[in-house]
């Protein structure tokens, strides 16, 4: 019933202390509805790492005619502050972490740094120094649904119950309910494949850079999706970029945006630490990692 439907909305709101709550696309036509409505109210900047939906909906907006200033990513995979000093833009669609690496972002400096109106990607973490976020529903709960959009003020067009996706904000609640994150075997999992590896291994990034629950590295002389399909089959599921490139042929966004070509962009992988595991369990996963990366560069060689 709608009554139902209000109190989920206003205890969603609350729990995020934001006013008012849309639900929109997560896709190209839907954050290029969001570029459009902004347009009237000032200019708009885009990060280079954020989710492949806002980057394609930016070009998209820009073949429009628009203009629009984009955030750079350096090659260590932090965002380019001078992008953010440079730019005069009123709106600026940046996350407290960059999508694929997990680089964290610091928006209380990108405050200081700007007078825009911060919008962020809230999935994975949620930081108070955004001024909107949203969540997508296909990372939370398996479903491409809509996402859900918290802001304040006149910021967007305010929505009628008519027109907003019930199903999606039960699955986004759910989902971050029970949403869980596991820091502390970080650098034991690190170590262990270090071990394992050996040379074969490396980082893009600097692992302590990143959100405490994730671990971005590369394997030499390999595709990424070759080591995912095969460690799917022992249960060992870890990822070579955002959803929506999953086990593909197409290498890391990016990876590429830091400045590496297509084919090392290839090698990157990363994993996410969502049950507690034992160091036991860790070393055990680590060397069947290691067997089962030495299988394919072996049949790769034949």
């Amino acid at each position: 019933s709608n009554d139902e439907y209000e109190k989920l909305e206003n205890s969603f709101k609350k729990e995020y202390s934001f006013s008012k709550l849309n639900t929109f696309s997560f896709s190209k036509s839907g954050f290029l509805g969001l570029f459009l409505e902004l347009k009237e109210k000032g200019k708009i900047a885009v990060s280079i790492g954020e989710s492949h939906a806002i980057v394609q909906a930016a070009k998209q907006y820009e073949a429009l005619g628009f203009e629009l200033d984009w955030i750079s990513l350096k090659k260590d995979g932090n965002i380019n502050v001078n992008d953010i000093k440079n730019t005069n833009a009123d709106f600026i669609f940046i996350s407290s972490y960059v999508i694929d690496t997990f680089v964290n972002v610091d928006l209380e400096e990108i405050k200081t740094l700007s007078n825009a109106t911060i919008i962020s990607n809230a999935s994975a973490q949620f930081s108070s120094f955004s001024d909107a976020v949203y969540f997508d529903a296909y990372k939370l709960s398996g479903y491409a649904l809509s996402s859900v959009l918290l802001y304040n003020k006149e910021l967007f067009e305010e929505q009628v119950i008519g027109f907003k996706d019930v199903a999606s904000l039960i699955a986004i609640s759910e989902g971050l309910k029970i949403q869980s994150f596991h820091t502390s075997q970080k650098d034991i999992f690190k170590q262990k494949l270090i071990e394992a590896f050996g040379e074969d291994l490396y980082f893009f990034v600097d692992s302590k850079q990143t959100l405490p629950f994730s671990l971005h590295f590369a394997l030499k002389n390999i595709k990424a999706r070759e080591i995912i399909r095969t460690l799917a089959l022992n249960s060992i599921h870890i990822t070579n970029g955002e959803g929506c490139s999953l086990g593909l042929s197409k290498p890391s966004r990016i990876i590429q945006a830091m400045g590496y070509d297509e084919l090392t962009s290839r090698n990157a992988l990363s994993l996410t630490f969502c049950e507690k595991l034992d160091s036991k369990t860790i070393e055990k996963i680590a060397k069947t990692f290691a067997k089962k990366y030495r299988q394919i560069k072996v049949l790769n060689e034949q």
